[in-house]
């Protein structure tokens, strides 16, 4: 019994900062294209970060036939973690389609990680489907530590088939090994 309430109250945990903390993705923005102008800031920030800590991908970036950049907060609690963020998935042309996330997973972990998820595909087929349909199942187990300007962090990437993916954490703290479900969608009011 002592079990089942530790993890519904985790559980409520979870959901409440996971919204607390994905409501403020989009910053203080009121209208549509101050959400818009606050994911392009995430955005141009994510990538002068990801150019200067991995030089190689300015050049990707410039010949796929699209990209996305996402900002991502995850929050684990005991056995469950969810996800929540927004972005924006740029084709070869400079089309901007904005997007949102969700995630949800079960595993052990404790903690909450502010991350940066840039994606580079490596055909027009894999883009438009990630833009169109969105779906990524994902078995991940990292660590993070870091708070202001101390501690340390991580990066990496993950190579597909189809596209390449560089995570860049921004702040938080965080131990998890979760199998987790993401969906990524376009954002009906900013597009």
């Amino acid at each position: 019994m002592r079990i089942v309430r530790t993890i519904v109250l985790s559980i409520v945990l979870l959901i409440i900062s996971t919204l607390t903390l994905t409501g403020c993705g989009e910053g203080d923005a009121v209208t549509a294209a101050d959400k818009r102008q606050n994911i392009m800031d995430m955005h141009d920030a994510a990538l002068q970060e990801l150019y200067e800590k991995r030089p190689e991908t300015k050049k990707m970036i410039r010949s796929a036939p699209g990209y996305a950049v996402f900002s991502n907060i995850n929050v684990n609690v005991i056995f469950v973690s969810a996800a929540g963020g927004s972005g924006v998935a740029v084709d070869s042309s400079g089309k901007n389609t904005y997007m949102k996330m969700a995630q949800i997973g079960v595993g052990l972990g404790l903690g909450v990680k502010d991350f940066r998820a840039i994606f580079i595909f490596e055909n027009d087929t894999a883009f438009d489907k990630f833009v169109s349909k969105g779906w990524e199942f994902e078995a991940q187990a990292d660590a993070a530590a870091k708070s202001g300007e101390k501690g340390g962090a991580a990066s990496g990437a993950a190579s597909f088939q189809d596209f390449k993916i560089y995570k860049i954490t921004k702040s938080g703290v965080a131990l998890q090994a979760t199998i987790a479900g993401t969906k990524y969608w376009k954002n009906a009011e900013l597009n």
